[in-house]
């Protein structure tokens, strides 16, 4: 008969721990000895002691299973997971706010983070399905949700788009992004989905811009003055040498507010243009940021050799180019797929039969892999139509989650996701 015969061995796994059966024992010294070596193995990781704190090495206090009746050369069945168990195995959720994702997610770094995000897709390293959106009583205002996986991340955005919010204190994107690992499906981070879609949104832009504008481009201008012309700006600096900007809205309150903070945090010359027009022409990047559902942006107004990023129309039935200006540009897209279903800046000149399907050259990630060449003459104009993709969301938020731990940032909630217990 064995009195006590058998301990609770743990092992790691990515993190995460899990128990398995010790042999069985005739002796508490065997036991004890077993017992010390995983202690050893603990210590050297760093991971604190799953036997309680009055373990020690000179009076081991150990939590053993009584099995009696049970003979020596028996398999033994380990016990439950106790609750000392289960506060070890971590449940718990990081909460990441907006002010913490603009310190963690800088503008220069995103950019690097969603060219890897969009090569990987072109490889065929991720799982993107087309976004689904629900239009609203309004007609105007969606709800959408938006899955991706990439490599071992897995994570969604669901969001609200509210394009009237350009008059109100709130942002026209607000939701949240919901950030899963791949071993046992636990909600690693709920991240604020405002502030990372203001800034992914303009990386990418920076990301086409440093792929397909003229090396030296230093004039820009941008129609529109929300959220993300603010991001915009701050994305071309970031891959141009950018001297001047002229930007322009419908409201010149709005547009003189956007030039003093522009001038202020940059340190460039940002001024207020009268028209569209006035803002645009010169201009060696152009960037659309508008909730227009109607052209702002010209054919005829646009230089040769400048590059234009179209990022505010999102839906099939709403454009900001007319379709001279697309129909003149080697159009490139964030994916085809999205750009068939959603870009109402190229589905409506196909409809009007001035180009077909053939006229996107390419994603962003083809210029990236090398399938695709990029501008090839400083006199072409070229154009990247935006959309956003669930991909860039996820790339993020593993990015911010991993600079978050590093950090200490962020809080802590435990929503759950632990089997109960059945045992006292």
């Amino acid at each position: 008969m064995v009195d006590e015969a058998v301990a609770v061995m743990l092992s790691t796994t990515g993190g995460a721990f899990s128990a398995r059966p010790a042999q069985a024992v005739s002796a508490q010294q065997s036991v004890t000895n077993s017992i010390r070596g995983c202690m050893q193995s603990f210590r050297e990781r760093g991971i604190e002691c799953p036997f309680g704190r009055g373990w020690s090495a000179g009076a081991p206090k150990l939590n053993l299973r009584r099995c009696r009746g049970k003979r020596r050369d028996e398999t033994l069945t380990p016990a439950r997971p106790t609750q000392q168990y289960r506060r070890m195995t971590d449940c718990r959720t990081l909460i990441v706010p907006h002010a913490d994702v603009e310190r963690l997610l800088p503008m220069a770094a995103c950019i690097d983070v969603m060219a890897d995000a969009l090569a990987s897709t072109t490889r065929g390293e991720a799982l993107l399905p087309l976004r689904q959106v629900l239009r609203l009583h309004s007609g105007r205002d969606a709800f959408a949700v938006m899955p991706a996986v990439l490599g071992n991340a897995i994570g969604a955005k669901v969001i609200t788009v509210f394009p009237g919010n350009d008059s109100t204190p709130y942002e026209s994107h607000i939701g949240v992004i919901l950030y899963f690992e791949d071993t046992n499906g636990r909600l690693l981070a709920i991240i604020d989905a405002s502030s990372v879609t203001a800034i992914r949104t303009a990386a990418v832009s920076g990301l086409a811009t440093r792929l397909l504008a003229l090396p030296g481009a230093s004039q820009l201008a941008i129609l529109g003055t929300g959220v993300q012309a603010m991001t915009h700006l701050d994305a071309m600096i970031a891959v141009r040498p950018i001297a001047h900007a002229r930007v322009w809205s419908r409201s010149a309150q709005r547009c003189e507010q956007f030039a003093q903070w522009g001038r202020k945090r940059f340190g460039i010359e940002v001024t207020r243009s009268e028209t569209a027009e006035a803002a645009v022409r010169g201009a060696e990047v152009i960037c659309t940021v508008s909730a227009s559902r109607e052209p702002v942006l010209r054919g005829d107004w646009v230089a040769p050799g400048a590059h234009i990023n179209a990022v505010g129309a999102s839906i099939a039935s709403a454009r900001e180019l007319d379709t001279a200006a697309v129909a003149q540009s080697l159009l490139f897209v964030d994916r085809r797929e999205s750009a068939m279903h959603e870009a109402g800046d190229f589905l409506i000149p196909r409809e009007e039969g001035a180009i077909d399907n053939g006229h996107i050259r390419g994603e962003i990630g083809d210029l990236l892999e090398g399938r695709v060449t990029g501008r090839t003459t400083e006199h072409e104009r070229t154009l990247f139509k935006s959309l956003g993709l669930a991909v860039e969301d996820v790339a993020c938020a593993r990015f911010i989650y991993e600079r978050a731990l590093a950090a200490g940032t962020g809080s802590w909630i435990e929503l759950g996701g632990l089997r109960p217990p059945t045992n006292s």
